[in-house]
Order: structure tokens, then C-alpha cells, then sequence
């Protein structure tokens, strides 16, 4: 399949309820579908749950220095990012990712998007019922070879409905049960219930089906392909569940019968229990056998080849030899000693990386900004950077963008820091669409009106 270059689409417009009208055609960027930035093309790598190998994730540091222009940026999904690449480089990257197992796909590449508890069974939530009972990282292999088989050789041929029509963003979250992913709002959620049962539901908002635990998988493929039947219906553009219009967006009952013809039970939820956990932070998760796992945060959701090497490092010497990236910009190592967790924190932090809910890079992202992006109004990172020199302890999340599209904001509450093309920011309080405490800052007032919004409101 040939490496194809893509130019942003035409911005998209907010409608009724929520919605978004979608302008243009899905442009997201993958391994084969390029970005083209002002500093280079843009690759995005899945990574389904964030799981990855010590060897791959050397292999992406390499990919990074050769090809691209040294950094990995993580994204809100747990996918890496390369940016700065070569014009005519994409044939190469491809070659590269296959050869390290990271393109199994090249029809479904861009669907590969599956975000997973990064913390299952490793933080002593281990007891049936309870958080970590289910090992969704396994729900995230098994669901990912489905994404990846075509229709006519899927365990139900007969849907006709082949899953490369999913869009690029479409999500599909597996929650172990502490409601970590759950917040995210995927398009497609699976709960771990306890009992070898699961939770299923659409755009974790209700209402959903109870099914077996063993089945979760592809009960999950046969939700994407029930999104895909209704959205053929509704005659409309959509990318996820929430463009849809209510009376538009795919039924649970609909899905029931879909997953009985598929020989899947399901009993109705009407109003299923949907749990809300905060998300992994930086610093050492003890789990139940005495060993630990490290968490660490990108700065600014960007790490170095360098830093990234060492994390690596530390996975394959000390640990299991696995890293799990999450979708709050951050690399879990599971399976260190407890002794030798503290000294590699201790390295970690020595390297510029984030290790604890302390630091003011905490919750703290920010877009590319200039120079790489063509539509940004300041150099955001850099200025988020002197910012954060000064600030305290972290509070609300807070995200710097260069202009109104705010790619990769949070979700949530959060502290808005909008470049306004004139050498300032304004800086609100937003919680989905609704904005409170607004206010504007040049750069030398920034990091005062950033510590007010973020702890004032948190």
C-alpha cells in the first residue's frame, strides 16, 4: 500500500446537542498516512492498549534520530508520534515498523485505536469484583487481531461490514474496572465486572449489555460494526458515536440481537453502573508480589529518542521487558524490584522526565505549536515552558494551544491557554464546551493567571 501525504481538512463546525458536523474527509494521520507539518511529515504509530516490547520500543528510538527529528510525542489515545520526517522517508518508516511488529496491518492501520487500563494487575487489584480482576491488556491483543481481519474472514462473515471503515479517531476503551478509561468517553467501552463478566456499552454513557468476560472482544468488533450499520443508515459524515444526531446513533438492542446471531449472550443494562477513576500519575506502583512498577510522564507530552531509551532500558533490565504508554502522556514499566524501581525513578527524573503528582509539568500538555504547525498563532511550548518553571504543584490539568482548534486537548475540567496572536494568552476554566474564570496574560503575567486558574478551580 503506498505512503500517502495528507494536508489538514477543512475545519469542522460544532452542531445541535453537541455534535460536530464533519466538513471534510478523515485526514488523521497513521504509519502509512503522513501529515504534512511546516517542520517535516507527521507519522502516528498505534500502539492498541499501548503495549509494547523493549526491542520495539528501541526500534522507534532509532526510527525517531534516522528519520525524524529526534523526539516522540505521546498522544491523548497512547499512541507515539514522529514528527520532522523527510520528504520520500515513508516507504522506509513502513519497512521499519513491520520489521518490529508495529504495522501488522496496512488496510487497517488507522484503526487500531484501543486504550486500555495501563495499571491492570499491577497495583494489587487483584481480588474478583474488584479493579484489575480482568486482564484487559488481553482483551486488547485479541480485540486488535480482530481489527485487523477482514469481513469475509471474521468469525462472523455474514455483518458485511468491514471494520477499514471506521475512521481514524474512533476509539474502543477496556476499562479493568476503575474507571479510568471509562472517562475518556470511547466510542466503544468494555467494563470488567468481576465474575468473568464484562460491561458493554456505546460512548460510555449508557445504556449497555452484561456479557461474558470471554466474549468481550468481539463483542466489541460487533459494536464497531453496529456503528457502522447505523451510521450507513443515518445517510450522514460522522467519525464517532457522539456525531451522531441521538435518534441516529447506534442501539443497544440492536447490538443484542447482532451479538445473538453471533451466538454471544448479553443480558440489558438500562442504567449499568459506569465507574470514574482519575488516571495513572507519575511515581512507583507497588504491586501485591513486592515488585513495582514505574510510571513516568512525558514533559509536555514529548520525550527525546534519549530519554525515551532510557525508560526502554530500565523495561529490559530490570523489568518484564514490556512498557505500557498510556493516554495521559505517560510510559508505565511493570515488574521491577522494589530497591532497584526507586534508584531507576530516581534516573528517570534525573533525565528530565516527570516521577511525581507533585511537579508542576503534571497534567501539564501543550500542542506542537510554531514551528511545526502552519496554523499556530505562538511558540507554545516554549512558553509553556518558562511558565512552568515558576508555577507550584500541579492542580487542574492545563493545556497550551496555539490556536482555536486545541489538538490534543484534555477532557474533562481544564485550564485553556490560548494563543491570541499578539504575544498574549487567554486563559479559561473549560469543561466541555462551557468556559468560566477567563482572563488574559502576556508572557510575563502568564504564570500567575495560569497558577490562579488552576488551583483556584480544581
Amino acid at each position: 500500500m503506498p505512503v500517502t501525504p495528507t494536508s489538514p481538512p477543512e475545519r469542522d463546525k460544532p452542531a445541535a446537542g453537541g455534535r460536530t458536523v464533519r466538513a471534510g474527509g478523515d485526514a488523521c494521520p497513521g504509519a502509512l498516512r503522513l501529515h504534512t507539518a511546516d517542520d517535516g511529515a507527521l507519522a502516528r504509530v498505534r500502539l492498541p492498549a499501548g503495549l509494547l516490547t523493549a526491542r520495539q520500543a528501541v526500534a522507534l528510538a532509532l526510527v525517531a534520530e534516522e528519520l525524524g527529528d529526534g523526539n516522540l510525542d505521546i498522544t491523548s489515545r497512547g499512541n507515539v508520534q514522529l514528527r520532522g520526517l523527510a520528504d520520500g522517508c515513508g516507504g522506509e518508516l513502513a519497512d521499519r515498523l513491520r520489521g518490529a511488529g508495529l504495522l501488522p496491518s496496512d488496510r487497517y492501520d488507522r484503526v487500531r485505536n484501543v486504550a486500555a487500563s495501563p495499571l491492570c494487575g499491577l497495583d494489587g487489584a487483584t481480588e474478583p469484583a474488584r479493579a484489575g480482576a480482568t486482564d484487559v491488556q488481553t482483551w486488547a491483543r485479541a480485540l486488535d487481531a480482530l481489527l485487523c481481519t477482514p469481513a469475509s474472514d471474521a468469525p462472523d462473515p455474514s455483518e458485511g461490514l468491514d471494520l477499514s471503515g471506521l475512521s481514524g479517531r474512533f476509539l474502543f476503551g477496556l476499562d479493568d474496572g476503575r474507571g479510568d478509561i471509562v472517562a475518556l468517553g470511547p466510542d466503544v467501552t468494555l467494563i470488567a465486572s468481576g465474575e468473568e463478566q464484562a460491561v458493554l456499552c456505546f460512548a460510555a454513557t449508557g445504556p449497555g449489555l452484561r456479557i461474558a468476560a470471554r466474549d468481550a472482544p468481539r463483542a466489541a468488533a460487533l459494536a464497531a460494526r453496529e456503528f457502522l450499520a447505523a451510521l450507513a443508515h443515518s445517510g450522514t459524515r460522522a467519525w464517532r458515536v457522539r456525531d451522531l444526531a441521538p435518534e441516529h446513533r447506534p442501539r443497544v438492542e440492536a447490538l443484542a440481537d447482532r451479538l445473538t446471531a453471533a451466538g454471544i449472550a448479553s443480558v440489558p443494562l438500562p442504567r449499568p453502573r459506569l465507574p470514574h477513576g482519575p488516571p495513572v500519575g507519575p511515581g512507583l506502583v507497588t504491586g501485591r508480589d513486592g515488585r513495582c512498577a514505574l510510571s513516568v510522564t512525558a514533559p509536555l507530552g514529548r520525550l527525546t529518542a534519549a530519554q525515551w531509551r532510557l525508560v526502554a532500558t530500565a523495561a529490559d533490565r530490570d523489568g518484564t521487558g514490556e512498557l505500557r504508554v498510556t493516554p495521559w502522556r505517560g510510559i508505565v514499566v511493570p515488574g521491577l524490584p522494589a530497591g532497584t524501581a526507586r534508584s531507576r525513578l530516581t534516573a528517570l527524573a534525573d533525565a528530565g522526565l516527570v516521577t511525581s503528582t507533585t511537579s508542576p509539568w503534571h497534567r501539564a500538555g501543550a500542542c506542537a505549536g510554531r514551528p511545526g504547525c502552519a496554523k499556530s498563532l505562538a511558540d507554545v511550548r516554549a512558553d509553556a515552558a518558562a511558565c512552568l518553571a515558576g508555577l507550584p504543584p500541579a492542580g487542574l490539568p492545563v493545556y497550551w494551544s496555539g490556536c482555536e482548534r486545541r489538538c490534543g486537548h484534555p477532557g474533562g475540567t481544564w485550564v485553556d491557554v490560548l494563543a491570541t496572536g499578539d504575544g498574549g494568552y487567554r486563559i479559561a476554566v473549560r469543561d466541555g464546551e462551557t468556559e468560566t474564570t477567563t482572563e488574559t496574560a502576556t508572557a510575563g503575567g502568564l504564570a500567575d493567571a495560569v497558577a490562579a486558574a488552576r488551583t483556584s478551580a480544581d
